[in-house]
C-alpha cells in the first residue's frame, strides 16, 4: 500500500513532522541559510523547504 504524506504548508510545519533530535539540525540549517541570504524568501518548494533569492534556490531537507 503506498501512503503520501501531507505536504506542509508552511518550512515550520515541515519542521514540526521531524523527532526532536531531527528537528535541531533542521533549525540549525535553517539559521546558516537566513544568515548567508539574509533576503532569501522562505518557502516550501517540492514539499521540502526552500529559499528562493535572485535564481537558484536552496533546498533542505
Amino acid at each position: 500500500m503506498d501512503v503520501q504524506r501531507a505536504v506542509p504548508k508552511t518550512v515550520d510545519a515541515y519542521i514540526a513532522g521531524f523527532p526532536d533530535t531531527v528537528q535541531v539540525c533542521l533549525r540549525k540549517m535553517r539559521t546558516t541559510i537566513k544568515r548567508a541570504a539574509p533576503g532569501a524568501k522562505e518557502t516550501i518548494s517540492y514539499g521540502i523547504p526552500a529559499g528562493k533569492l535572485n535564481g537558484p534556490s536552496i533546498y533542505f531537507a
